[in-house]
C-alpha cells in the first residue's frame, strides 16, 4: 500500500486559471474520493496526479518520493473499459505485464490466481462482448490492479452502470481494497457513491470557465467499516454527513 499527497497544486491553460492551491492527502490502505460537479476540474487533477501533466505549481508525492510530472507510479482506470474486443479476457488483464516486459504465458500465470478474487472466475478465455457491463468493468478493474497493486486512481468507473448493478460493484469494490491491501482514489459527481465508498471526501468547488479556479472547499471522513458501507445508507449517520456535504457544495 502507498500513501499519496498533493500539495499546493495549481493550473493554467493560457489565461485560464483551472485548479489553484489543491492540496489532499490519502493514506495507506484508504478509499478517496474527489467529489465536485461536471467540469469543475476532478479530471484534470487526476491527469496531474497521475503525471500525465505537469502542473504550474505545487507536487505530487507518493510515500514521500516526488512523482510530479512522471507517469507510470499509478494505475490510472477510466470511465469506460477500454477492453480490446479482439483480446481475450485473460489477455486484456495481463497485458499490463506484457508491456512491462514480462512474456505472454508468464503475464497469464501471474493474472490468472487474480480471477476469483476479482469475481472474474470462468472467464478467462471469453471475449468482452461476451461479459456484462458490470463484468467488463471488474476486468478493467484487473488490469489496473496489475499495473500498480498499490495505488489505484478511478476515473468514475462506475457511472455507467445502472443501479442495481452499481450497488452490487460498490460492495465488491470495497471487498477487493480489504482482500488487496490497495489505496485507491475515485472522482465522481454523486454523492451517495461518494459517501458508501469512501474514507474520506475531498469536495471541490469552482467554475474555471467563468473565471473562479477550482478549490478543495472542505473534507468528510467517514468511519463506517467497509464491510458495514452496504446498510450504512440506511443509517441517521449517513443523512448527517450527506447534508455536511451538500453544505459544502452550497
Amino acid at each position: 500500500m502507498a500513501r499519496l499527497e498533493v500539495k499546493g497544486v495549481s493550473q493554467e491553460y493560457g489565461d485560464l486559471r483551472v485548479l489553484d492551491d489543491v492540496c489532499l492527502t490519502v493514506e495507506s490502505g484508504q478509499v478517496a474520493c474527489l467529489l465536485g460537479p461536471s467540469g469543475c476540474g476532478k479530471t484534470t487533477l487526476f491527469h496531474i496526479i497521475a503525471g500525465l501533466e505537469r502542473p504550474v505549481a505545487g507536487s505530487v508525492k507518493l510515500d514521500e518520493q516526488d512523482i510530479t510530472g512522471e507517469s507510470g507510479h499509478l494505475s490510472y482506470m477510466l470511465q469506460k473499459d477500454l477492453l480490446l474486443p479482439h483480446k481475450r479476457i485473460i489477455d486484456n488483464v495481463s497485458l499490463p505485464l506484457v508491456l512491462q516486459g514480462m512474456s505472454k504465458e508468464a503475464a497469464r500465470d501471474q493474472a490468472r490466481p487474480l480471477f476469483e478474487a476479482f469475481g472474474l472466475e470462468g472467464t478467462e478465455e471469453r471475449w468482452p462482448s461476451e461479459l456484462s457491463g458490470g463484468m467488463r468493468q471488474r476486468a478493467a478493474l484487473l488490469r489496473s490492479y496489475l499495473f500498480s497493486q498499490e495505488f489505484m486512481l478511478l476515473d468514475e468507473p462506475f457511472s455507467a452502470l445502472d443501479a442495481f448493478t452499481k450497488a452490487d460493484m460498490h460492495t465488491w469494490f470495497l471487498d477487493v481494497i480489504e482482500r488487496c491491501h490497495t489505496t485507491a482514489c475515485v472522482v465522481t459527481h454523486d454523492i451517495d457513491e461518494a459517501l458508501t465508498l469512501a474514507d474520506v471526501i475531498y469536495v471541490m468547488r469552482g467554475a474555471p470557465q467563468a473565471g473562479m479556479p477550482t478549490r478543495i472547499v472542505g473534507e468528510e471522513h467517514i468511519t463506517c467499516p467497509h464491510s458495514e458501507r452496504a446498510t450504512f445508507n440506511l443509517t441517521p449517520e449517513f443523512l448527517t454527513h450527506k447534508r455536511a456535504v451538500l453544505e459544502m457544495l452550497g
